[in-house]
């Protein structure tokens, strides 16, 4: 059986069936039901404390459309209505407006300590609020799980690069503005689309510490390494510069600005110029892109998937598997590398989960069944693997304790090495 739609990691396992292909689609549990979700305030539980978080959905809002998800986040002292209502900076720093009701917005609300409102992510438990209203939203809502994307100011920014460092696989992109290392980072090894906006003169964040940050994700992407340009205290104007040679999918942009800690940059002609870098940003990535090799925007139609040809046995592979994992869910990126002479035209990748991990959604191939014995096949448009090359998949999945990878992978039959 093949279902209609890829289940969210955080939906629940119990909504997959144990025997089911996992497909490439990335619509969330919450497509095609009435949702019980309004815009407004909306809380949860998390561990023994109450946390909260205000929603707002699209006027035209289409529960058989996956949308676009986008969060939010606050600066120290804030709070998720000033995001949300637009207080010292325009709704979801200017976000919401060009969304044009194609968007779905979240606004979280951080710990106050000490009479200020933050995002310490100590032990990360703000992460752990992250995908709560995950699994909320995605459970009762449309959203496209592979258009998921964050930004933040000053504490918001530091806690988007928290979630560029603990799900990588979960978030598309992030967005951080004039933020610093204040919120923890838990892995920053795996690539994710990142965007980094400071100014030259911020003396509360200073841009020495985003350039460290930035830096993180250049390595982690596979980018050249480079000094880029920045725009000089006193001209009135920002600079912008991407950085070459990363991993297909996976850009790094970098943005200075002549001004100090403010989350509205605006040159000397009065343009307030972010709003739009960072949709332009965000918007650039189709649904469900693949990792580290090319493809289309979203697969070919009416295409079938080319069937195995390489005799079995006969395939030279290596397989690397890495693994993000939080509570009762984690997530794979799993890259199959052609170590022959010859092309593969058509693979099947055959591993065994540990007990307790089922597969909730996937892309870049169809996943069955969801525990135990799976085997990965490849989808209509990565089916060939040249002499040299890799592909790269990957998967969600919830668990019950053992977060461990198989220790065996055969590919049309072969058995692979594990990088």
């Amino acid at each position: 059986m093949t279902l209609a739609y890829a289940v969210s990691a955080v939906a629940g396992a119990q909504m997959v069936p144990a025997a089911a292909d996992v497909i490439i689609a990335a619509a969330s549990a919450g497509c095609g039901r009435t949702p019980t979700l309004t815009n407004g305030n909306h809380s949860l539980q998390v561990g023994e404390t109450q946390r909260s978080y205000i929603l707002r959905l699209p006027a035209n809002y289409n529960n058989t459309k996956p949308h676009r998800l986008i969060f939010g986040i606050h600066w120290l002292g804030g709070s998720a209505s000033d995001v949300a209502n637009g207080n010292m900076i325009q709704p979801f720093y200017g976000l919401q407006a060009l969304a044009n009701n194609s968007t779905i917005f979240v606004a979280p609300q951080g710990l106050t300590s000490g009479g200020l409102t933050g995002w310490p992510n100590t032990g990360g438990q703000d992460v752990t609020f992250i995908d709560n209203i995950i699994r909320t939203v995605e459970a009762d809502l449309c959203i496209d799980t592979s258009q998921r994307f964050s930004l933040g100011f000053s504490y918001g920014g530091g806690m988007s690069y928290a979630l560029a460092c603990a799900r990588p696989d979960m978030f598309r992109a992030v967005a951080v503005y004039n933020g610093g290392l204040i919120s923890e980072c838990n892995g920053g090894t795996q690539p994710i689309a990142y965007m980094q906006v400071h100014g030259v003169s911020d003396t509360v964040l200073p841009i020495s510490g985003a350039r460290t940050m930035r830096n993180r994700f250049v390595a982690s992407n596979g980018c050249t390494a480079a000094n880029p340009p920045e725009t000089t205290a006193g001209s009135g104007t920002h600079t912008s510069f991407t950085y070459s040679g990363c991993v297909a999918g996976r850009p790094v942009a970098w943005h200075t600005f002549d001004g100090g800690h403010t989350p509205t940059p605006t040159d000397r002609d009065g343009s307030q110029w972010l709003p739009a870098e960072t949709w332009r940003f965000f918007t650039q990535f189709g649904s469900a892109p693949p990792t580290g090799s090319p493809s289309p925007t979203s697969p070919p139609t009416g295409t079938p998937s080319p069937s195995p040809s390489t005799p079995p046995g006969s395939a030279a592979c290596q397989v690397g598997y890495s693994i993000n994992a939080w509570n009762t869910g984690l997530t794979t990126a799993i890259t199959i590398t052609n170590t022959g002479g010859a092309p593969i035209n058509g693979w099947s990748l055959a591993f065994t989960l540990p007990g307790g991990q089922t597969i909730t959604s996937g892309w870049n191939a169809t996943f069955s069944p969801a525990s135990g014995a799976v085997t990965a096949r490849n989808v209509s448009y990565n089916g060939t693997i040249a002499a040299g090359t890799s592909v790269s998949l990957g998967f969600q999945a919830t668990h019950t304790g053992d977060t461990g990878r198989p220790t065996q992978f055969t590919l049309n039959g072969a058995t692979c090495s594990i990088a």
